[in-house]
């Protein structure tokens, strides 16, 4: 088999090899059903089984949390970002956001368009480099919710834990960090995420919600942006994005296989330690962006002295067969995505490569 890259992308991002290589076995024949999952009718059985255990296995990783459903649907977390207002920020509600990067800035924008908003808590002021503190968070009587963007792949920052938001549902965009660690999935009202950095291709967006915010979609919404439409058709009032979710299925298998939440974990946070003292011990030759307390396990963002040699790194380091280490082109930089299907060789190759170009550089 050739070489695989040094696959750093922030997505669509590296899937894990063992789910490409079971995908690619069953490619063309699906269980001797002389088909490709893709060819097959989404209202028979063979893919309603795998529609159904996707769904069910999703759950199972966070304990089976009693009175949640999980969606599977189209166009994207940044779908997601104006059909929750639509669904939940109904009229005399007003809705939360905490301010924390770009991902954050997108949805607000979006919840603006559909109703009454406002800003909880922001660390704009710090470039969105830190997490705001929620601890004293205080919400009006008629919030309809409190939204949060888990991890700002952007920035490098992740919520290290979440508050306590009483009667108020608290939402999340967990695009970028789902399944990469446990967390009570029932501190919160509804999570949502594109699935083409922890769970499979791009194509297919996950929302996992308490089925009560489900039921009572506004009805002059049109049928495909309620969430009761989904809820009501098991994800199958359309045709589905079948390949995907069937690639989802493989990876929550794949997440089991390596010891579920807490296996992750640990292997994630091994990967983000050699990385960041890396960095930490480069003597500020590489420097670190976001806030030592507030930074991410998935996406590492760091800097060198200028921008020059930062084009410079990134030119040799293509030519060393990494991929996807330059920095979003909304903040420059460099960034290296270390979500969970990156394996801890190619961090430790990167690491190395780190220390040599410091040796010729520095």
């Amino acid at each position: 088999m050739s070489k695989r890259a040094y696959n750093f992308n922030a997505g669509p991002a590296a899937l894990p090899l063992a789910v490409l290589e079971r995908a690619q076995a069953e490619f063309v024949d699906f269980k001797g059903t002389g088909m490709s999952i893709m060819e097959m009718s989404h209202r028979g059985k063979v893919y309603e089984e795998v529609h159904n255990e996707a769904a069910s296995r999703l759950l199972n990783l966070f304990g089976n949390p009693q009175g949640y459903k999980v969606l599977f649907l189209q166009g994207g977390a940044t779908t997601q970002f104006a059909m929750l207002p639509m669904n939940l920020l109904t009229e005399g509600k007003t809705a939360g956001y905490v301010k924390t990067g770009s991902w954050a800035n997108k949805a607000i924008k979006e919840a603006k368009l559909i109703g009454d908003t406002f800003v909880a808590a922001s660390s704009e002021e710090d470039k969105y480099m830190s997490i705001p503190d929620l601890s004293q968070v205080s919400l009006p009587d008629n919030a309809a919710y409190l939204h949060v963007t888990s991890n700002e792949t952007i920035e490098g920052t992740q919520f290290q834990s979440y508050p306590d938001t009483g009667s108020v549902p608290l939402i999340s965009d967990m695009s970028s960090d789902i399944l990469s660690r446990p967390f009570d999935l029932t501190q919160f009202g509804l999570v949502y995420a594109g699935a083409q950095k922890n769970l499979g291709p791009s194509g297919v967006t996950v929302v996992i919600a308490r089925e009560e915010l489900l039921q009572n979609s506004p009805k002059h919404l049109p049928t495909y942006f309620r969430y009761d439409t989904h809820a009501e058709n098991n994800s199958l009032y359309n045709t589905p994005p079948s390949f995907a979710i069937y690639m989802v299925n493989e990876v929550l298998k794949w997440i089991e296989e390596q010891g579920s939440l807490k296996g992750i974990e640990q292997k994630n946070r091994e990967k983000a330690d050699l990385l960041y003292q890396t960095i930490d011990a480069s003597g500020g030759f590489f420097r670190g962006c976001a806030n030592k307390a507030d930074r991410s396990i998935m996406n590492v963002t760091f800097r060198l002295a200028s921008e020059e040699l930062e084009k410079q790194f990134i030119k040799q380091s293509e030519l060393e067969g990494f991929v996807g280490l330059k920095g979003h082109r909304s903040v420059g930089g460099l960034r290296a995505s270390i979500y969970n299907a990156v394996p801890y060789e190619s961090v430790k190759a990167l690491t190395d490569f780190m220390t040599e170009f410091q040796k010729a550089n520095g």
